[in-house]
């Protein structure tokens, strides 16, 4: 079976048995796509209207998810001389602010392109490879991956909320 019709979220079950990196890429994949999908088909009025009191919106959280993919990954896995790795609070809450450019299709093929360009430097590293970090010191390949699904679940879970406010849909497909 083409691995592009199997059901999306069927990652991690495939992956059961699998070695711990599978399984920990399978659940990141898995709650990246639940973000793409709470996203897809948006107007942009809807994607970026503010349904909770905060800056919150389905816009917003994907340009912040893009925004700490390319955080967590090239920045401090292959930095260049240019990177500088976003640690403020005020920097991370400004992700969620919305411009004229970006528009629904372009924050989606944004994040597309982060994501992939994550699963590409991941891959050049084994999961006990340490990289210095400016707020913890140390961490892991392994640690930075359980850190990105937690991100990553937990605005998914945000996008599930904003989406059914936004037109009633709900659920992980």
């Amino acid at each position: 079976m083409s691995q592009d019709r199997i059901d999306p979220t069927l990652g991690p079950v495939i992956a059961r048995t699998g070695t711990e990196r599978a399984i920990l890429e399978s659940f990141l994949d898995f709650h990246r796509g639940v973000v793409l999908r709470k996203f897809s088909g948006l107007s942009q009025d809807d994607a970026t209207r503010r349904l909770v009191p905060s800056m919150t919106t389905l816009a917003g959280i994907v340009k912040h998810l893009t925004l700490v993919e390319r955080n967590w990954f090239p920045r401090l896995l292959t930095p260049t001389p240019d990177d500088v790795f976003v640690t403020s609070q005020e920097d991370a809450t400004a992700s969620f602010t919305i411009t004229d450019q970006d528009t629904v299709e372009r924050l989606a093929q944004g994040y597309v392109a982060a994501c992939a360009r994550s699963r590409e430097v991941a891959a050049g590293f084994d999961l006990d490879h340490v990289v210095p970090q400016p707020q913890l010191g140390e961490v892991s390949l392994r640690w930075i991956l359980v850190h990105m699904i937690e991100e990553t679940a937990r605005h998914a879970g945000h996008a599930d909320i904003l989406r059914e406010l936004t037109d009633g849909s709900t659920g992980a497909v």
